[in-house]
This record gives structure tokens, sequence and C-alpha cells, in this order.
């Protein structure tokens, strides 16, 4: 436990105990029923506070995440979300998992050693993201997915994402991030059907702060482990 108490700065202790806060403000107020909606935004923001310090347990939260929110997503005929995090984010979650794990910085496996994306293989994911993108866009709408244009745009933001966290670049903070705020939108728009929804809009705010919180901390990373 000490050791857990000292790992974090007294910052990150104040961004997690603050997003925890809002968090369970929103359920009580919004919600007071979806437990699982709960769970699943505690363990959400937990996992990012582990993904800033660059700990692969923040990987391991995060299939755990991808798990429960596809279910949360299924509930409101949200596919594009929740085939994008039972098939996409959490397989890839587990990948990024793996790599990070064989590339830990001088050894220390509490830290994953900061990558970049290899000359000209922006234009690979550009094209992978394309071909992603317009494949679940034809899936999403044979489904009937409520929200298709969004539901599709996190998709693209999603894979993103998960590419760039595997190859352990910083901007994986910056995707999660726009990913983020299409998320806001799709559930502001369900919270405009059932106001309880209101609890996943305010997870999704908590966790925008949080990554982009994250990039900042990867910056400070490189910038330590290259200098």
């Amino acid at each position: 436990m000490k050791k857990i108490l000292v790992y974090f700065s007294k910052g990150e202790w104040g961004l997690w105990m603050g997003s925890v806060c809002l968090i369970l403000t929103a359920f009580f107020l919004f919600d007071r029923a979806s437990r699982l909606t709960l769970v699943a935004s505690l363990i959400g923001v937990t996992s990012l506070l582990f993904n800033a310090k660059g700990n692969p347990v923040g990987q391991v939260l995060m299939i755990l995440f991808s798990l429960l929110y596809g279910v949360i997503s299924y509930g409101f005929s949200y596919y594009g979300e929740m085939i994008t995090y039972l098939g996409m984010t959490a397989p890839m979650a587990l990948v990024a998992l793996i790599a990070w794990l064989r590339h830990p910085y001088r050894g220390n496996r509490a830290q994953v050693a900061v990558g970049h994306l290899q000359r000209g293989e922006v234009w690979l994911l550009a094209g992978l993201t394309a071909v992603v993108t317009g494949l679940f866009y034809f899936i999403l709408a044979a489904l009937g997915t409520a929200g298709i244009g969004f539901s599709t745009l996190s998709v693209t933001t999603s894979f993103i994402a998960v590419y760039l966290t595997f190859r352990r670049s910083p901007y994986f903070a910056v995707a999660y991030a726009a990913n983020d705020v299409v998320l806001i939108v799709l559930w502001v728009i369900a919270a405009r059907t059932d106001m309880a929804y209101l609890s996943v809009v305010i997870c999704f705010v908590v966790f925008l702060v949080n990554d982009l919180y994250g990039f900042i901390s990867w910056r400070r990373m490189e910038k330590r482990q290259r200098g």
C-alpha cells in the first residue's frame, strides 16, 4: 500500500479522486440503478491513471472496461460501440499489453519504453483506418445502429487509438481524447431519451480530462527516457 501511495504524485491522486467523486455524484444523481455502468466507469478511470504512467496494469484494466462497456452499449443498441470495444479495443488492449510487457524501460516492467512511428507508418495507419472505417460503416448500417454517423467516427478514433497504444506512441492519448468527444456526443443523444445516461456522459467527460493528462504525462516520460 505504501508503494502505491508514493507511486502516484499528489496531483495524480487528486485527479483520480476528483474523477471518482464526479463519477459517483453523477451515478447517484442521474442513475442509481445501473451498477454495471458505475463499476465500468471506475475501472476505466483507474486504467487511465495507470496508462498515464506507462504501466501495463492500465491495459489489463482497459480489457476489463472494454468488456463491460460492450455490454452497456448493447443495452442501448449502440452496436458500433459494442463491436468496437468487444471486437477491437479489448483484443488490441491485449496485444498492447504484450507489447508493453516486452518493451520495459531499462528492465522496469512498471514503465514501458516510449516508442514512435517509423517513417511511412503514418500512411499505413491512414490506409488501415480507412479500410476499417469503411468496413464497419456497412456492418453498422446492416445492424440498424443508432447514431450511425457518430458510431462510425467512434470506430475511426478508436482504431487509431489502439494502434498508437500498441506502438507505444504518446499520441495514443490524443486519439482516445478525440474518441471521448465522440462518445460524449453519442451518450448525450442517448440521455435525451433516458436521463440515466447522463452518468455515462459525465464518465466520458472525466475520461477526456484524464486522457489529456495522459498525453502530457507521456510527453514528459518521453523526454526523461530520451534525455
